[in-house]
């Protein structure tokens, strides 16, 4: 039997491409660029599996037609909110993602940018590269104290409660959350942790908010220009959930008026593009979405990938399965 031929829409770590090139026809993108809509319809007429990742876009449009032969998604991420769901399974495709593996290091992220947005770090780093320091002094650059604040989390999932640990056991924060489902006050507390009933009960409490959320519809500008006036005056924000859950423009606003007082990003709308307010604000520390960023986990991702995609065309269940 002629072996699955698979596309990689992106290149991925090497060990993970060695592996598939033993057990697949595989086919990848060598200049390393996002494919278009109109590319990666074209792969799904002629390819077995494609493997796309959060930088590739996959609407509805891309899946019209009976000529489909791609039986299989094997996403190179948590998020999926880039894939029109319904429209692969109406074509009878599988999709799959990398839960778990990406846990600690998205939440060591998190953890990077709020330190980093409370202490001023980037301004910092930036003074001293521009020449600009002039030594120290009792008014310099003073930022805002982290151990011993409350921190509220949006979504108590793997990542929100690996965010918790750290910010509780690692810092002495007060975290509170909010989850669409009631976690058990006993599992809850194994972080450092109590629920609270809504959204902007979170807000209300918190002195940093971090967003450990899904992205797509449901939560699309879930952070709007009512809830940024609902934080706490003085408060920051963190996401490296998925761009979609801010408004990015009722951020800025609220960054301009100081209605908070900074935020930490590693996550954006409209992915690579940044805009140019944001990219001038010192109160703002902006990373290009490093949350898995590891050899560890972009391997340990690929891998996920490798072990679903095997499992279906081995007609088995593939173990990450989405939809």
């Amino acid at each position: 039997m002629p072996r699955p031929k698979i596309l990689l829409t992106r290149r991925w770590p090497s060990a993970v491409e060695t592996v598939l090139s033993e057990r697949f026809d595989a086919t990848f993108n060598l200049e390393d660029l996002p494919m278009s809509p109109d590319a990666i319809a074209d792969a799904l007429r002629a390819y077995d599996a494609v493997l796309p990742t959060v930088s590739d876009k996959l609407p509805a449009s891309v899946f019209g037609g009976s000529t489909i032969r791609t039986r299989i998604l094997g996403n190179f991420g948590v998020g999926y909110n880039h894939i029109d769901i319904a429209a692969a399974t109406a074509q009878g495709i599988a999709v799959t993602n990398t839960p778990g593996v990406l846990t600690d290091c998205t939440a060591d992220i998190a953890m990077l940018l709020l330190l980093s947005v409370a202490r001023r770090g980037g301004e910092g780093e930036r003074q001293i590269r521009a020449g600009e320091w002039k030594g120290w002094c009792p008014t310099h650059m003073i930022g805002t104290k982290v151990s011993g604040k409350t921190v509220g989390i949006i979504g108590f999932g793997r990542i929100g409660k690996a965010f918790a640990q750290r910010c509780h056991f690692g810092f002495g924060m007060d975290v509170v959350f909010y989850n669409r489902s009631t976690v058990d006050p006993a599992e809850a507390s194994r972080y450092g942790a109590r629920q609270l009933a809504t959204v902007e009960d979170v807000l209300a409490a918190a002195d940093f908010v971090s967003l450990h959320c899904p992205g797509g519809a449901e939560n699309r500008h879930l952070m709007n220009t009512a809830r940024f006036s609902a934080m706490k005056p003085g408060a920051y924000l963190i996401n490296t959930a998925r761009g979609d859950v801010v408004d990015e423009a009722a951020l800025v606003a609220a960054l301009e008026t100081g209605a908070i007082r900074g935020a930490g990003l590693d996550v954006y709308e409209v992915e690579p593009h940044v805009p140019e307010r944001l990219r001038a604000m010192e109160n703002v520390v902006l990373l290009p979405h490093l949350g898995s960023a590891t050899e560890e986990t972009r391997n340990a991702m690929g891998m996920k990938v490798v072990d679903n995609i095997t499992a279906f065309f081995d007609g088995r269940e593939p173990p990450d399965r989405v939809a």
